[in-house]
């Protein structure tokens, strides 16, 4: 029987290296765990880690591979909802806004997600806010008794967001067929 692989080695910095501004091995990461499914539960465990670059890699790579196949995640979806509402890390944040409407979710789990990503909103970080915007759009695209709510952020964020909102706003706006 072929031994599963460690892919926390691959998500660290040598010591004293540590960069939350690189993606280290990430791609390959995403990669190998396309090919080997199974290996999905490590990355979704290393996003507890204790070494923040880990965290963020790990969901990076995760992010990644569920972009090819989003059952990758699923099973994981009490997990990735539980630290969607409980992380202050902005790069967790963002690739779980990512992540999130690619889950099966239920009514109730998509109101749930929602209130996060609303929290998100004001997140210091523009790329958060930018994808939760994305987020709530697409949660929304499954459950039209958010439009409504949805149509008032995207207004808002096209008339005052930060500039990625304003653009991202302009867009999603576009694809309704609706006008600022």
């Amino acid at each position: 029987m072929p031994q599963t692989p460690n892919l926390l080695p691959l998500l660290k910095d040598p010591p004293r290296r540590a960069d939350r501004r690189s993606i280290g091995r990430s791609n390959a990461v995403a990669a190998l765990v396309l090919k080997h499914p199974a290996l999905a539960g490590q990355l979704v465990h290393a996003m507890w880690h204790a070494d923040p670059v880990v965290r963020m890699r790990a969901a990076d790579a995760l992010e990644k591979a569920s972009i090819q196949n989003p059952k990758l995640i699923a099973r994981y979806k009490q997990e990735l909802l539980g630290l969607l509402g409980e992380t202050p890390q902005q790069e967790l944040r963002w690739h779980l806004a990512q992540m999130v409407p690619r889950l099966p979710l239920t009514p109730a789990e998509r109101r749930r997600a929602v209130q996060h990503l609303r929290g998100y909103l004001d997140d210091r970080s523009s790329i958060v806010k930018t994808f939760a915007l994305q987020a709530i759009f697409e949660l929304s695209q499954q459950d039209s008794s958010l439009l409504a709510e949805v149509l008032d952020l995207l207004r808002a964020a096209a008339r005052s967001g930060t500039p990625a909102m304003r653009a991202r706003g302009r867009k999603l706006l576009k694809r309704l067929d609706i006008e600022l």
